[in-house]
């Protein structure tokens, strides 16, 4: 059986600030939106035509954390994730649906910008597996059993 690929990236401006919010358990989501603008030219008319898509952006753990601390509104952020989509009804019975993209990446564009990166310490869960919790090994070239 096949399985469906649901993978976006999208290069846009953020439309408003992150919004850092926990849930019941602290687990930290920051959402905003984006907007992607493409340009084209009309055939016919021989005119530009602009035409903007609106997102709402939803990220994650770490991710949302350096998100809210990170980026505001009218950043130019290139984003890769997968479409999420949601349905409701709202108050007064209408069916309403949206798609929003669950953020796994978020990178400043550097097109018309540059910036800094200041790294975050990596908390102790993934540093399990790093060298420097290793004890260093106490032995002479003989104990090499080749």
């Amino acid at each position: 059986m096949a399985y469906g690929v649901n993978n976006i990236t999208i290069l846009g401006n953020i439309t408003r600030d992150p919004e850092l919010r926990f849930t019941p358990n602290g687990t930290p989501v920051a959402t905003f939106g984006i907007a992607a603008n493409r340009r084209y030219r009309n055939n016919k008319t021989n005119e530009w035509i602009e035409d903007v898509s609106f997102f709402n952006v939803t990220a994650w753990f770490k991710l949302a954390e350096n998100c809210a601390e990170s980026l505001s509104r009218g950043d130019r952020v290139l984003i890769s994730g997968r479409l999420n989509q949601r349905s409701w009804e709202d108050k007064d019975g209408n069916k309403r649906s949206t798609v929003d993209i669950n953020a796994d990446v978020v990178a400043p564009s550097l097109e018309f910008a540059s910036c800094q990166i200041n790294k975050n310490e990596k908390s102790t869960a993934s540093m399990d597996n790093s060298s420097d919790d290793q004890e260093e090994a106490d032995f002479t070239d003989e104990d090499i059993p080749f």
